[in-house]
């Protein structure tokens, strides 16, 4: 086996690796520098032997550095798994080692199989229905989505003018990361948050702390059923790749019929790209399929599922983090 088929293979056992030492709480411990890994155990309340053997394996990855008398310091490939950098990962960490995530992909064969939803299959209900009667899970999944979008924030903003608008609303836009980041960049604009009553429900700290709750109103609801009216922009992010195409025209003529004719749609999701490129796109593609049993589409795509909900795409953007944002007016 080549090392580099070998290293995609025990790829699975590096990501637990990342969980283990992010539940433990490792990486914030070593915020403030380097520990002995006797004194990361007592913090921990891990097993001294079994923590070095941790440790050591994740400075073999260039996660960790380790020095001498068993001390690890967090290099900078690693200091994305503490909880209090702008770029933090510990939340999508946390998700990806979450039991149930990692046992719904280790059923991929049986969707590749079969074509269906991996997580309907083994559960008997959408994941959406599943993390609504399970809290902790659903606090979880946000924190996850809180810490990718804050890391894509950025490039997002940087790629779209937001500040010709008068009001945005965020349709499933979860806690409100990513309109906060908005209001902030634009103090004249004005935002609605928009998503399911247990999960806006966390989104006061967010938005508080980010000096905007005056400018933002919060809504709970179904964007099946209906959305706010009086937008000027209507942002759908990571949102449409949730779900096959009867369900996103569905979600995409909820919103047309919210929208003013001068109002426009703006889907923000990953362009699947052309065969042999774009890995993180494609695995995402299958994190659809077993997860939440959507999926990654082109920029064609896109544009069908525009024209099937009576909208027409007027352009794209491209931002830095690999983001299409693909805007959409009425017909």
């Amino acid at each position: 086996m080549s090392a580099e088929l070998a290293r995609l293979v025990n790829g699975f056992r590096v990501s637990q690796m990342l969980y283990a030492a992010v539940e433990l709480g490792i990486p914030d411990v070593l915020a403030d520098g380097e520990r002995s890994s006797d004194e990361l155990a007592e913090a921990s309340g891990a097993d001294a032997s079994a923590l070095y053997r941790l440790l050591r394996a994740l400075a073999s990855l260039g996660i960790l550095h380790e020095a001498d008398g068993r001390c690890f310091a967090l290099t900078e490939l690693g200091k994305p798994l503490r909880g209090d950098v702008p770029a933090s990962l510990r939340g999508w960490v946390k998700l990806s080692g979450r039991d149930y995530f990692w046992h719904t992909w280790g059923n991929l064969t049986g969707s590749i199989r079969s074509g269906e939803n991996t997580f309907r299959s083994l559960h008997g209900q959408t994941v959406w229905e599943w993390r609504a009667a399970h809290p902790e899970e659903s606090a979880i999944f946000d924190d996850a989505m809180r810490s990718t979008t804050l890391a894509a924030n950025a490039a997002i903003l940087a790629a779209y003018d937001f500040g010709r608008f008068g009001t945005v609303v965020d349709v499933g836009g979860g806690t409100g990361t990513l309109l906060a980041s908005i209001l902030e960049a634009h103090t004249a604009t004005r935002g609605i948050l928009f998503d399911q009553k247990h999960v806006v429900s966390g989104a006061e700290p967010v938005l508080r702390a980010a000096g905007v709750l005056d400018r933002c109103e919060v809504v709970g609801g179904s964007f099946f059923s209906s959305v706010p009216e009086g937008g000027d922009a209507y942002v759908l992010k990571w949102i449409i790749h949730d779900w096959e195409d009867e369900e996103c025209v569905a979600i995409l003529r909820t919103c047309r019929e919210a929208m003013a004719p001068e109002a426009v749609i703006l889907v923000i999701e990953r362009d699947l790209g052309p065969p042999n490129e774009n890995a993180v796109a494609k695995i995402s593609d299958l994190n659809m399929l077993v997860m939440p049993g959507g999926r990654e589409r082109t920029e064609g795509e896109y544009e069908q599922l525009f024209a099937q909900a009576g909208l027409r795409h007027v352009s794209t953007a491209l931002a830095a983090s690999g983001h299409a944002l693909m805007e959409a007016a009425v017909q």
